[in-house]
């Protein structure tokens, strides 16, 4: 499928006063232990459905905040999370982010991700570079870990012994490089690998709304998304992502085997 970018951008775009409501941000459901949705999640994902299906009324759409029974992943599909990152949401800090990916084929092709907060939208699409509000973006050039800054995701909703095992190689990677950071975004963490804000990022359990669209475009700003044995990562399935500018992938892999 042709995808016009500008109306699609335009539709991702129209979704930020939906972030601004904070009264809707204070109706909170826990739909586990430490798992969270808010009137925001659900208002955004209603809006970018009617939207997208106005577009392209026959293209399926999995979303975090749907059953998703209903997708045939060997066809070709919309995947949404329309705010990555709602614990954030809830207490106001400001690092969230609505984000669209489109399969086609199994494979990840197209990818936009909005921070409303700041107004950037992260655009890529397969064979056609990454951009940031219309400006070409890069993966950076570090050639090693010890002069990288790296971001990395956990699984909140793990605890006990495999966090602690999770954490000795993330203590591993932080004795290694410059610096770790934790934002609690993924979309926005492997958006920061493809601007070359970062060096990489890294986690281990992730559904396919938290990185199908930032897949593209690290993978168009020239870096690589492998999964945490060094393959590719196959983003309709939940799976562990390692993204870098391509040249500290094996470096950083060696770090987190556990």
């Amino acid at each position: 499928m042709k995808i016009d970018q500008k109306k699609v951008a335009e539709i991702v775009r129209s979704a930020r006063e939906l972030f601004e409501n904070h009264e809707k941000a204070r109706h909170i459901k826990a739909k586990g232990d430490k798992d969270f949705v808010t009137e925001v999640d659900t208002a955004v994902q209603k809006y970018m459905k009617e939207r997208l299906s106005g577009l392209y009324p026959d293209i399926q759409m999995m979303g975090e905040e749907k059953d998703n029974a209903d997708v045939d992943v060997s066809g070709d599909f919309w995947v949404i999370d329309p705010v990555d990152g709602t614990t954030n949401l809830i207490h106001d800090f400001r690092f969230s982010a609505l984000s669209l990916g489109y399969v086609e084929a199994g494979e990840a092709v197209f990818g936009a991700v909005y921070q409303p907060y700041t107004d950037e939208l992260f655009i890529a699409e397969r064979g056609k570079g990454a951009f940031l509000n219309g400006r070409q973006i890069h993966v950076s050039s570090a050639e090693k870990l010890r002069d990288s800054l790296v971001l990395f995701g956990t699984d909140p909703y793990v605890r006990g012994e495999l966090s602690r095992r999770d954490f000795e190689g993330i203590i591993r990677v932080f004795e290694e490089c410059v610096d770790i950071r934790r934002t609690g975004s993924a979309a926005l963490d492997l958006c920061y690998v493809a601007a070359g804000r970062c060096d990489a990022f890294f986690e281990r359990s992730l559904n396919p709304w938290d990185y199908a669209a930032g897949t593209v475009l690290v993978r168009e700003a020239g870096g690589t998304v492998v999964d945490f044995e060094g393959r590719d990562v196959d983003v309709r399935f939940k799976g562990g992502a390692v993204a870098t500018n391509g040249k500290l992938t094996k470096e950083l892999l060696g770090y987190l085997q556990i």
